[in-house]
């Protein structure tokens, strides 16, 4: 049984997020069109699992020692998000080559980047990462930004990944451009379930490797499991884009929690 924040996701209304087949990973023309027409790349090992999980022991080694909320946001805001290991990780090569290989030009990292983690057992609103689109928050740029969301260590369905639903990028591009969606920098909704019946939609799921990278538009709509596992859910997410395109310079600041956006 598989919840979002509490809510219990229909089962009839799953489905299997698709594996970029190998032979179409060097096709640049090919990846494009699959993206323009599921919403996603699903990259599995675009990344080597060893400097993945060598990051992930890094945040745990600089959190582990906080014994409360305050010291652990202190560590997070002030010395993860903002420190070289961090930048290092999202900006390696493996992710900024590919980047300027898809996007055929010079590649944008914005500076605000996430790093989520959830316990075991976390559920309830305001847990898990709700319905939404990235473009809501980042209408001040291009609207060709594409957000990388990368599993810091494996992370099976159980652990809480992402869920994105299928093929709600048209919806979302079709009413964008006829202004039904102009919505403000906030969730759609904690109710899963619903927003599937809605769309008339399944919610894909996978269970992610350490070294795997999903690459979404900025009009796909995905949210994220309850952590039902005995682990801890970690992961990041990243946005590069063009860098002769419009950029948000709302996102050229590190990430906290408290920033607005």
């Amino acid at each position: 049984m598989l919840t979002s924040n509490g809510y219990v996701l229909d089962e009839e209304r799953l489905g299997v997020l698709q594996v970029v087949p190998e032979p179409e990973r060097s096709e640049r023309d090919v990846l494009r069109a699959r993206l323009m027409r599921d919403g996603y790349l699903y990259l599995t090992g675009l990344l080597d699992a060893a400097v993945v999980e060598q990051f992930r022991e890094y945040y745990f080694r600089l959190t582990g020692a906080a014994t409360d909320r305050a010291s652990y946001r202190k560590v997070l805001f002030e010395e993860i998000v903002p420190g070289p290991e961090y930048a290092a990780f999202c900006a390696q090569p493996a992710l900024k080559d590919w980047f300027e290989w898809f996007l055929g030009g010079e590649p944008f990292l914005h500076r605000r980047k996430i790093i989520r983690q959830t316990a075991p057992g976390e559920n309830g609103i305001g847990t898990a990462t709700q319905a939404h689109y990235d473009l809501v928050y980042l209408r001040e740029g291009s609207d060709q930004v594409l957000s990388a969301w990368i599993p810091l260590g494996d992370c099976p369905v159980s652990r809480g990944g992402l869920a994105y639903l299928e093929g709600s990028h048209h919806r979302v591009l079709a009413d964008e451009a006829a202004g039904r969606l102009k919505r403000p920098a906030a969730s759609m909704t904690a109710d899963l379930p619903a927003l599937a019946t809605e769309y008339d939609a399944n919610w894909l799921v996978a269970n992610y490797a350490a070294g795997d990278v999903v690459i979404h538009t900025a009009h796909t709509i995905h949210a994220a499991l309850d952590n039902v596992s005995t682990e801890m859910r970690l992961s990041t997410d990243i946005r590069y884009q063009r860098a002769d395109d419009a950029v948000d310079a709302r996102w050229q600041h590190h990430w906290h929690d408290r920033d607005g956006l």
